[in-house]
């Protein structure tokens, strides 16, 4: 069975991830503040079901696939890494974006604020990363079935980004207002953002490919 070393460390992972701005954030924010939480909560049901499928995805042996082909794994670490550095430098750069900025949008019913959350999550780089790139990470075949360790590691994942997301949809309105009187926190917000990306980038960097994903 997987330790509780991997489970702390891709819960770690998940929370320092879902703080981010990226399009799960983007989304879910500004539907809440432009038609109010209970959008919010739908689209958040959306973004679940996306999860859900990346978890099958990745008990259905992604590390099998690496295994076949390693240059694979290695493109999409490189990919990664350099994704997660653009992110880092979006945040910081000066202007930078702020999932919290007030923005004009069209009302949606119900079927496509869902349908909207689940495209959203599966177009969305950033889990990507985790499941493809940072997931593997932490399994180890000398502990079992690696399907099962997966399927453990992503539903630890699925808690705390479904936690803290809903966490944004509660408090998006009042966090809105909140930076928008005081733009110094703004900056603040951008920098911490952009350091915790720019260390996430550097880990998956260094991390040296695991027997794990040389073995199904």
């Amino acid at each position: 069975m997987v330790s509780l070393t991997a489970v702390a460390g891709i819960a770690v992972v998940a929370f320092g991830m879902v703080l981010l701005p990226g399009p799960n954030m983007m989304y879910l924010v500004s539907r809440t503040i432009v038609q109010g939480r209970r959008a919010g909560f739908v689209s958040l049901g959306g973004v679940a079901a996306g999860f859900a499928v990346y978890a099958v995805a990745a008990t259905a042996g992604l590390t099998a696939v690496f295994a076949v082909v390693p240059v694979l794994y290695t493109a999409i670490k490189v990919a990664g890494v350099g994704y997660l550095l653009w992110l880092a430098w979006q945040a910081v750069r000066p202007g930078g974006a702020t999932p919290f900025a007030p923005r004009e949008l069209p009302p949606d019913g119900p079927r496509r604020l869902f349908a909207m959350g689940l495209v959203t999550n599966l177009l969305n780089p950033k889990i990507a990363i985790v499941y493809v790139s940072l997931l593997p990470q932490f399994t180890d075949p000398a502990r079992g079935h690696l399907w099962l360790q997966s399927l453990v590691l992503a539903l630890v994942q699925i808690a705390v980004a479904l936690t803290v997301n809903g966490i944004w949809v509660l408090s998006a309105s009042a966090v809105s207002s909140f930076l928008t009187r005081r733009p110094a926190w703004q900056r603040v917000q951008r920098y911490v953002m952009g350091s915790v990306l720019a260390g996430a980038a550097v880990r998956l960097g260094l991390e040296r490919s695991r027997t794990a994903v040389a073995s199904p």
